[in-house]
């Protein structure tokens, strides 16, 4: 599954919705993926959707060997349904010499074991999803935002009534906000990367990239 340089090589344990979710989306964005799953009937239901899916129990280092996981850029772990063995696999990706190892945790305290024991990132969908819709919610010009670091976010938002009939060179946001402008959305319409005199109107709807709590402020 090598070669092909402009595209990322993903290795996907656990094919549970989530897993699934991942495995689909990285093949949709041209990417190599190998999603693995322990159960036959599962691995049966996805085999026309993935064009590469193996019945595997990742808890078994031989196997892991066998379809070359060693040779991944990225591995993605997400038998949330068995700790121990969401545990393990990482454990072996990492003895493989995975480069990066991504783990889905369902608690707290799962993701404190799993950063200890060697994955590189460690997530709860469950609790993100959760904090997402609560900051969306808190801060009514929100429409919807994408967290890329914990200090860069993408967020889409209506532009405040203080920015109307503001350019953008006025608004001045990346000095007071921090906050850059990528795209007024006006209607159907979008604009992106507009120019310093572009105008913000009322209702239109502001494309930034920044801290979230800046934006926050933004809004308030």
């Amino acid at each position: 599954m090598r070669g092909r340089q402009h595209k990322r090589e993903f290795i996907v344990i656990g094919l549970g919705r989530f897993g699934t979710s991942v495995a689909r989306t990285l093949v949709e964005q041209g990417h190599d993926v190998l999603a693995a799953d322990v159960d036959y009937k599962r691995v049966q239901a996805l085999a026309s959707e993935l064009p590469h899916v193996v019945q595997l129990d990742a808890t078994n280092l031989d196997a892991l060997r066998e379809i070359g996981a060693d040779s991944f850029d990225t591995g993605i772990v997400c038998i949330s349904t068995d700790f121990e063995a969401n545990l393990l696999a990482t454990v072996l990706l990492r003895k493989l010499g995975v480069r990066r190892v991504i783990v889905k945790a369902r608690t707290r305290t799962q993701c404190e074991i799993l950063s200890r024991i060697g994955a590189d990132e460690v997530i709860l969908p469950e609790h993100e999803a959760g904090v997402r819709l609560a900051r969306r919610l808190s801060a009514a010009d929100f429409v919807d935002y994408l967290e890329v670091s914990p200090e860069i976010s993408i967020i889409e938002m209506v532009a405040p009534s203080h920015l109307h009939g503001k350019t953008l060179v006025e608004a001045d946001l990346r000095r007071k906000y921090g906050l850059t402008v990528i795209a007024i959305r006006r209607g159907e319409q979008l604009q992106v990367n507009p120019p310093a005199d572009a105008v913000i109107e009322e209702g239109n709807e502001l494309l930034v990239v920044g801290r979230l709590e800046d934006a926050e402020r933004l809004s308030d």
